[in-house]
């Protein structure tokens, strides 16, 4: 099973003036830390809203410091239950994002089309006929090629 997991991560950012300017720095920074490792992980802006249903920006600047709400959105791949999905994704962006606190929002499975897709393509594998007739194409193109070849492949090419 694959599941896609979003994580929201609260980014600490320093001499900032607007919320805009706050956002882009935590992104910065953020894409800075994951990189190169988990350069698969999408990193969006957060959503906030107050109690009473307003939206709020995803940045809180108090004193020339914000904290921003970044939310990280990674696929997990081969696990067996969504909770272990969540604790991979956690544990891969935690090791990255240190002393920054994390939190899951979303786990989301995957629908798995390549199984059906697989079966599919074996059922229209070639048959015996269209088999002999790629081995005979084979043969016809190696000559065009030749200058191509390295000269310790020839061999394996003749053979």
């Amino acid at each position: 099973m694959n599941c896609r997991v979003v994580v929201e991560a609260a980014v600490p950012v320093y001499d900032v003036e607007t919320p805009d300017e706050a956002v882009r720095i935590a992104i910065s920074k953020t894409g800075e830390m994951l990189n190169p490792d988990l350069n698969y992980v999408e990193i969006n802006m957060g959503e906030r809203t107050a109690p009473s249903g307003e939206e709020l920006p995803p940045a809180f600047i108090a004193a020339d410091e914000a904290l921003v709400a970044l939310e990280l959105e990674m696929t997990v791949f081969n696990v067996e239950r969504e909770e272990h999905a969540a604790r991979i994704a956690r544990k891969e962006i935690g090791q990255r994002l240190q002393n920054i606190p994390l939190d899951v929002l979303e786990i989301e499975v995957i629908e798995e089309d390549d199984d059906e897709d697989s079966t599919e393509d074996t059922a229209e594998e070639p048959t015996d006929d269209t088999a002999e007739e790629s081995t005979e194409e084979t043969p016809v193109q190696s000559p065009e090629t030749d200058d191509e070849v390295l000269p310790e492949f020839e061999e394996l090419i003749d053979e």
